[in-house]
């Protein structure tokens, strides 16, 4: 009876001795498997070499290069269309002034053709004269508001900004040397800029 008995303790205790050993591996295993995981998550990545940082720096300067390109070529096309666009518009407006004029004129026109008509049946001279001289007078009214003026040259002296000596005349008292006598050809400033030189007649 305790042959068996011992018997059957020396099986319980082989079975609990290969039980640990058997847990003992797996254990091992386990940390084994748990150490090279954590050596492969530990493990630093390998260094660049230079000529893979040059390339990268020239890859992203390409890149920086054809941004640049696509900004100026869209600068380049807004430029274009608004120079163009500018034109355009200055042309017009330089046809709208013209026309602006035109209108201001026509009824010194339309004044001129009832003239013209009562001169066909006029026998007054002098009603004719004043009546022509009222459309004149209304013509340079209308070219005044246009900033038409004429340049002065009764008694003024002689400045070659706005007059053009045609003409050097003796003058008769030495008061009136260098002063203009005679205007052949009236001169006019549009917005006081001269566009046209009067030309007269100097004394020396």
């Amino acid at each position: 009876m305790n042959d068996n008995e011992n018997i059957k303790n020396e099986n319980m205790n082989q079975e609990e001795v290969q039980e640990e050993t058997v847990e003992t591996v797996e254990n091992a295993e386990e940390q084994t498997v748990n150490a090279e995981e954590g050596a492969e998550e530990a493990a630093p990545e390998p260094e660049k070499t230079e000529v893979e940082i040059l390339q990268e720096k020239l890859d992203e300067q390409m890149r920086q290069t054809a941004a640049m390109q696509d900004k100026y070529l869209r600068l380049m096309a807004e430029f274009d269309n608004y120079r163009k666009r500018t034109i355009a518009e200055k042309a017009e407006l330089i046809k709208n002034a013209g026309a602006k004029v035109i209108t201001e004129i026509l009824p010194v026109l339309d004044d001129f053709e009832r003239a013209l008509k009562n001169m066909e049946k006029a026998e007054d001279v002098t009603s004719v004269r004043e009546g022509v001289d009222l459309i004149y007078q209304k013509f340079l009214k209308t070219l005044g508001q246009q900033g038409l003026a004429p340049i002065v040259t009764d008694g003024a002296d002689f400045n070659t900004d706005f007059h053009e000596a045609i003409a050097l005349v003796p003058a008769p008292v030495a008061e009136l040397k260098g002063k203009v006598l005679d205007c052949v050809q009236t001169g006019y400033t549009l917005n006081e800029k001269v566009i046209r030189h009067a030309k007269v007649a100097v004394a020396q």
